[in-house]
């Protein structure tokens, strides 16, 4: 695992424009709050060339909080290298204010090496050998479909959608990703991916004193890389980054829920859909909403255009009892609102592409060694997951921003699974709230 941070500068055009740290930043931010003077002025009596006195002689004056300052010091970027896709994951649900990537399932190393340690993972050492030829063993089989899948629709091009008149190389990279598509849920949840982040100084305290408080070792490790690199950045503000006990409470219990509902749920037959929606339009009797439903969307021209009061008020919860980890890893990444899964792998998903007896014993073998993982009580469970375990997902956000997700994840190159599911999610709201469905455009995922 490897951290990096990424120091923001002014342009080489800007060379009028004072260079600040992250944290001279917040301060004088702060201290323009207690001023009527402007920020010209408040900035003449910082010296550039000793950035710490000034730093502390403001916030000396200005006594506030440390999350509000943390907050001023603006985008403060972070590279995670090497790290397992769970982390990415959990990363990702932790920094609910963050912009951030994570490398491509279509561009990551697909093989046994690119794992962490089963030491680094936290795997008890008497079933690291079990975990690492499980491991080899999912790969394979991830490899061994891909190479069918890809073969199958070499000889029967028909079997992928292609735009029309699509050139040669279009049309290569279609069929690879057809095949890498329905492969992938193969792909182990421990496999190293690389994530990037930008978030305030005090979204990333937060994120890093979460991470310290989780019983994962990898997590823990993160934890402290994050903090070395930021501490750089911004010393005063991550301080307040180490491990609490609320945080470790909270993840304590957590875990025993999907430890309970793991060994009760857990199955590798798959799970049939199903969905839950919950819209919530009531308004303050003060305060009614005004707005039709239809004049809140009509004026849109795509999906980027603004929404009206009657969406962006109402509230809209919607869950799956299938989500494959899979489509979870990017459905997680819609940062608005709330977003809650046990991850457990109450079902397995495969396309109907790919036969599942073949790979029985495999599933079983993998069931097995993630049943045992839960009955010792070991957060290491998540490290035995394949893209393939279904696990229940819930997200809740307001109206306007489920309606975007909607029509992204249906949309051009959506891929196959996202627009089954948010179909299904959306065609319950639909009944929930029938003024929609003329300008809610729900797409058909054709590739792009």
């Amino acid at each position: 695992m490897r951290i990096t941070g990424l120091a923001l500068v002014p342009p080489p055009t800007a060379a009028d424009l004072p260079k600040v740290t992250p944290e001279l930043l917040a301060s004088v931010l702060a201290r323009y709050s207690r001023s009527n003077q402007g920020i010209g002025a408040i900035l003449s009596k910082v010296d550039l060339a000793n950035p710490d006195a000034s730093i502390d002689r403001i916030l000396n004056f200005v006594d506030y909080g440390h999350a509000s300052i943390g907050g001023l010091t603006g985008g403060l970027a972070i590279a995670l290298d090497d790290v397992s896709m769970w982390l990415a994951y959990k990363v990702f649900e932790i920094a609910t204010m963050a912009d951030g990537q994570e490398s491509s399932t279509r561009y990551i190393t697909m093989d046994a090496s690119n794992l962490p340690t089963a030491a680094e993972l936290g795997i008890p050492d008497d079933l690291a050998p079990r975990w690492s030829a499980l491991m080899a063993k999912s790969f394979a089989a991830y490899h061994a479909e891909y190479a069918r899948l890809d073969g199958l629709a070499t000889a029967n091009p028909a079997l992928v959608r292609v735009p029309p008149n699509a050139k040669p190389a279009v049309v290569t990279r279609l069929r690879k990703n057809y095949a890498l598509d329905r492969a992938r849920y193969f792909i182990p949840l421990a496999t190293r991916t690389n994530v990037g982040l930008v978030q305030s100084s005090r979204m990333w305290a937060v994120t890093v004193k979460h991470l310290d408080s989780l019983p994962q070792p990898e997590a823990r490790a993160a934890a402290k890389l994050i903090r070395d690199e930021l501490l750089k950045m911004s010393p005063r503000l991550m301080r307040h980054s180490v491990a609490e006990a609320s945080f470790q409470q909270q993840a304590a219990q957590e875990l025993q829920t999907s430890l309970e509902l793991g060994l009760a749920r857990l199955s590798n037959a798959p799970l049939r859909d199903e969905v839950w929606v919950k819209v919530d339009r009531e308004t303050p009797p003060w305060l009614p909403e005004r707005q039709p439903v239809a004049e809140a969307l009509r004026h849109r021209a795509n999906r980027y255009g603004q929404q009206g009061t009657a969406t962006r008020r109402m509230r809209v919860t919607f869950a799956w009892n299938n989500m494959a980890l899979a489509e979870l890893r990017d459905l997680n990444r819609h940062r608005t609102g709330h977003r809650y899964t046990p991850l457990i792998q109450a079902g397995f998903y495969l396309p109907s592409e790919i036969p599942a007896a073949p790979h029985a014993a495999l599933l079983d073998e993998q069931a097995a060694l993630t049943r045992e993982l839960m009955q010792r009580g070991s957060p290491a469970y998540v490290h035995s997951l394949l893209l393939g375990a279904q696990t229940p997902f819930e997200h809740s956000t307001q109206a306007d921003k489920f309606i975007y997700e909607a029509e992204l994840r249906t949309g051009m190159g959506a891929h196959y699974r996202y627009a089954e599911h948010l179909s299904a999610v959306l065609r319950e709201f639909l009944l929930q709230v029938p003024e929609a469905r003329d300008w809610v455009v729900e797409g058909t995922a054709e590739p792009e």
